[in-house]
């Protein structure tokens, strides 16, 4: 993906963030990277998601850390993306919200359990989380990688989502998913204790799911 079509994706997936109810005012935000190039585009620090515009994201070297031209700050949340990108090489989206009910996990401190059939089509696994840690230096980047399973998301402790996938539009669904399932099992817990998936469940689930889902693969005679 070249940066002028990057640039439209993460734009998109900005405004996004915020017709589906993952963000408001100006927290959150999203950025994507070309591996070709080294550059990643990023939301601005405080420009609203209505009135931004695909030439409005933030360019950034990706081996430096700088912003390359363009009028506006990056988002203060840069280096968390950064140190994502520079350690999961085969990640080329990052996104960051604070959601209301996966945040309302990260507030307690509780993972996100597996005991539900779309969490294990999605995730393959529990949404862990992290404890809390400041955003001082790479400590959010570290402590991301040191907490995370397999799942393309995780909850930091006290603070919100992090969720990262190969393109801004799966990372995006990836962050859609994460809320409407924590919205879901935060329901469960009302009624009682949910009940967790067999591992051997959830792995029949997630395999089916990312092999034969949706219209990429050609069905055989």
């Amino acid at each position: 993906m070249d940066l002028a079509r990057l640039r439209q994706e993460v734009c998109y997936v900005n405004q996004m963030l915020l017709r589906s109810g993952l963000v408001s005012m100006h927290s959150g935000n999203a950025s994507g990277l070309d591996r070709t190039s080294g550059r990643l585009v990023i939301k601005p620090s405080g420009v609203d998601y209505e009135q931004l515009r695909p030439e409005d994201l933030v360019e950034v070297d990706l081996t430096t850390g700088q912003a390359v031209g363009g009028q506006f700050r990056p988002s203060v949340d840069l280096p968390h993306h950064l140190f994502l990108y520079r350690h999961l090489p085969d990640i080329g989206a990052v996104i960051h919200t604070h959601s209301p009910y996966a945040t309302a996990f990260a507030a307690v401190g509780r993972p996100i359990p597996m005991c539900l059939t779309a969490m294990a089509d999605q995730f393959g696994a529990e949404i862990p989380c992290t404890p809390y840690v400041d955003n001082q230096e790479d400590h959010i980047g570290q402590a991301i990688l040191k907490y995370r399973n397999q799942a393309p998301a995780i909850l930091l402790g006290n603070h919100g989502v992090f969720v990262w996938g190969p393109t801004p539009r799966e990372a995006l669904k990836s962050a859609v998913m994460l809320e409407e399932i924590a919205k879901t099992v935060f329901f469960a817990m009302q009624l009682g204790q949910p009940q967790l998936l067999p591992p051997q469940e959830v792995a029949k689930w997630f395999i089916r799911y990312h092999t034969t889902y949706g219209q990429q693969k050609p069905l055989e005679s």
